[in-house]
């Protein structure tokens, strides 16, 4: 897949896909919009040590890394499934700046480990995060019933994968999301708000990250 490099206003990359007309993160920022989507509303609201977490579009690896920096200061365990069927080639990878702005010193070496991980294996990328990552889809990846406490839903937008927003994708996830197990988006169209809720989700709006005045976050109550 073809991309090129953009810088949004927090000063962090994102991947604009010429071919799709969309970018990777919110060109309002990157790293903002992953903290405020996925880190604020989805990691903080869990309350286990140990956390098995599910990602729907590994992507640029930001929320993965994220993920890892607050369970490393925080004393967590996350069990890290990653479902990215095209991954980004090591050149493009290489050049996205988030090592250099969250500023710590094991950063850049946990983000290498993330994106060179092999798929199909459970790495250990330090004492607190495992990775597992896969190149099926969504429609056909095979996960565990009742396992995962929190879902990232990331994949590019409806309008952009019309068939991964569908109430039959929601279902499967409700089907893997344990008991009060979260899932969280950026997106807050009021089709996917139906098809979470249709999938059985319990759904709420929360305000959104800048440029987007809303998201969205779902329960499996």
């Amino acid at each position: 897949m073809q991309t090129t490099l953009t810088l949004t206003k927090d000063g962090s990359h994102t991947l604009f896909v010429p071919n799709l007309g969309e970018h990777y993160h919110s060109i309002h920022g990157a790293i903002q919009e992953s903290r405020h989507v996925f880190i604020n509303a989805g990691l903080r609201a869990c309350t286990a040590k140990t956390l098995h977490i599910l990602e729907v579009g590994f992507g640029t690896g930001l929320n993965a890394l994220l993920t890892l920096i607050v369970c490393t200061k925080h004393r967590l365990h996350a069990n890290y499934t990653a479902i990215e069927p095209f991954p980004l080639a090591e050149e493009t990878w290489k050049q996205l700046n988030y090592p250099q702005l969250l500023a710590n010193p094991l950063v850049g070496e946990s983000f290498v480990s993330l994106h060179i991980a092999p798929y199909g294996e459970v790495v250990a990328i330090n004492q607190r995060f495992s990775l597992y990552k896969t190149r099926e889809g969504i429609n056909t990846a095979t996960l565990q019933s009742e396992r995962f406490d929190l879902i990232f839903f990331d994949a590019f937008g409806p309008t952009i994968q019309p068939e991964l927003w569908t109430a039959e994708v929601f279902e499967k996830l409700y089907k893997t999301s344990a008991k009060n197990g979260i899932l969280v988006t950026y997106a807050a169209k009021g089709l996917v708000r139906r098809n979470m809720t249709e999938a059985g989700y319990s759904v709420e709006r929360l305000p959104g990250p800048p440029g987007k005045r809303e998201m969205l976050r779902a329960t499996k109550l």
